[in-house]
């Protein structure tokens, strides 16, 4: 295994990780029993590259291997240990979605580019592959998806893949690539919070 192999697959445990405790830490505040919170966990690290591969036609990636229920695993026991932490705080979401966010975008470009899929391909199944597991866990605890609000959130991932594909065409290295890539969104992200940057909101005839 290569230094890039290696640089892939952290990213991925971490992001796995980061999107599960998202999950559980939602779960959490809605009161849901243990067995739920690690469902909502689970999905919201799983559901967006689920879509990815079925959309590609690719095995599912975590019907490949055991340690994506794992990780899931020690994500809620993270929570559970910690739960006064990342539960009460209320910007340990941001923190722990963004992480997600921004690994499983590289997640999602790096394994569409494997499979022969030209680069605006890859971009949009970037954007799947981050975003569309926080559309299932919010779906779950009767939330308004963010995907859909006017945060600054399937954007900041478009954007993620366009800076991943400049560096592409300026020859850069595969770990500068997902390195930018994942950077790019966890600021655009940050910054739209901390300035309330959004995108127009569609008006109503009455508005």
């Amino acid at each position: 295994m290569d230094f890039e192999q290696l640089f892939l697959i952290i990213i991925e445990i971490i992001g796995t990780v980061a999107f599960a405790i998202s999950g559980i830490r939602l779960a959490a505040t809605k009161r849901f029993d243990w067995f739920g919170a690690y469902t909502v966990g689970l999905v919201t690290a799983i559901g967006g590259g689920t879509v990815r591969d079925v959309l590609l036609d690719i095995p599912v990636f975590w019907m490949q291997t055991w340690w994506y229920l794992a990780v899931t695993g020690v994500a809620f026991v993270i929570v559970v240990l910690l739960r006064k932490a990342l539960v009460k705080r209320t910007k340990t979401l941001l923190v722990f979605d963004t992480i997600g966010l921004a690994l499983f975008v590289v997640i999602g470009i790096q394994k569409s580019l494997a499979v022969g899929y030209p680069m605006w391909v890859a971009i949009v199944m970037g954007m799947i592959t981050g975003s569309f597991g926080g559309v299932v866990r919010d779906i779950l605890i009767n939330d308004e998806p963010l995907f859909f609000r006017k945060d600054i959130y399937a954007t900041a991932c478009i954007a993620g893949g366009i800076v991943y594909w400049g560096i592409l065409l300026c020859g850069g290295s595969d770990i500068l690539q997902q390195s930018c890539c994942a950077l790019t969104v966890i600021l655009l992200r940050f910054f739209a919070v901390k300035y309330d940057w959004a995108l127009p909101q569609m008006k109503h005839d009455n508005d």
